[in-house]
């Protein structure tokens, strides 16, 4: 470390942790944000649920196995990444690896931070850290160089991080039979690559284009994941409250789950530092009861939705088994339904995978 540069991260309370440079060199504000993941750097990276945010590792070894080279495959969606790019605004680690060695690696971390010029810093006390963030939550930081130009602290949820990931235009994926409209709320390739698997025709629209008006018979809507507060997404929710007189299947991940629980007429709070990682325990509910099927699962969301003000006709359809919180909805008559979590877990357990064939099997 001693030819890297030296940087601070500061808090917005006032905590100032040092550490080096191995990324890309330039002061950065954003949301600072931990994950409790133990691998899957490349994957979260290019997650764009992550877009304005800092993101910390609490996985102390970050780099081992190095990157994979950008590929895609026949439906021209990425073959090892969640997007085209990192979303995150810079990753801080306590421990970079410089070695790296796997089968598919291609480049080191450090390089492919530098070529997205996104800042990578190491040396950082993240115990300390994370637990900073999680007793007083989620807070802005900014990262500076010792001696460089210092900026001001930013919100990112202040700002519409949808408008910044979502598609521009409208992309067709697969040739099946079963037409779904996919609402690009800044989707996770994999969730792409799972719907594939069951001979479905994917039409991905922008955040917020108006679906209803395309003259397509679509056989159901799926509304994606996605960055920042679903506050901002009026238009969105105006859309998804217009397919609901179709009666058709309607399902959301993540955003998607905050989404269609606004359609419904319930609220939307930010969780105190929000559930990052791979190893989330929901526990699945049946009429308002708690039933034996429990699952770990991925999550990535500061968001989430107020169990309280579900209206009458929904209910809950998963509960986080470690603060209570929703984990999804469900229409106690019309096939609509949500998940708080990623079943499509890249990176993560694949244990709720199951639950795209069950949207599938509605259409």
């Amino acid at each position: 470390m001693q030819n890297e540069k030296a940087v601070s991260l500061i808090l917005d309370d006032g905590h100032v942790f040092h550490g080096y440079s191995f990324g890309f060199e330039k002061p950065v504000n954003g949301e600072v944000v931990f994950n409790t993941a133990m691998m899957g750097y490349p994957e979260s990276l290019t997650d764009p649920s992550y877009s304005g945010q800092i993101l910390v590792t609490t996985f102390p070894l970050v780099g081992n196995y190095g990157v994979p080279a950008a590929s895609h495959d026949a439906n021209g969606l990425s073959c090892f990444y969640e997007s085209e790019k990192i979303h995150v605004r810079a990753l801080v680690v306590s421990d970079y690896s410089k070695q790296y060695s796997h089968w598919n690696a291609a480049k080191s971390l450090a390089d492919w931070l530098k070529e997205q010029q996104v800042v990578g810093i190491e040396g950082i006390d993240t115990r300390e850290l994370t637990k900073v963030l999680r007793e007083k939550g989620s807070m802005k930081g900014k990262i500076v160089f010792d001696g460089g130009e210092d900026i001001e602290f930013e919100d990112p949820n202040l700002v519409n991080q949808v408008a910044i990931v979502s598609t521009q235009e409208v992309k067709h994926f697969g040739n099946g039979k079963k037409k779904v409209c996919l609402v690009d709320m800044g989707v996770k390739q994999n969730i792409i690559r799972c719907l594939l698997r069951y001979d479905v025709n994917i039409t991905m629209v922008p955040w917020d284009y108006d679906f209803n008006q395309m003259g397509e018979a679509f056989d159901g809507l799926f509304i994606s994941n996605g960055p920042g507060d679903p506050n901002l997404c009026g238009k969105t929710v105006e859309h998804v409250k217009e397919f609901m007189k179709s009666g058709k299947p309607i399902y959301g991940i993540c955003m998607g789950n905050q989404i269609l629980s606004l359609a419904a007429g319930a609220e939307v709070k930010k969780l105190k530092y929000g559930h990052r990682g791979h190893n989330q325990p929901v526990q699945r509910y049946e009429n308002g009861k708690p039933t034996t099927q429990c699952f770990i699962t991925s999550q990535n969301h500061g968001f989430a939705v107020d169990n309280a003000t579900i209206p009458a006709d929904w209910e809950p359809l998963f509960i986080n088994m470690n603060d209570g919180s929703n984990e999804g909805i469900r229409h106690k008559k019309m096939p609509w339904f949500s998940a708080q979590f990623h079943p499509e877990a890249s990176s993560g357990p694949t244990d709720t995978e199951f639950i795209f064939k069950e949207f599938v099997n509605l259409l």
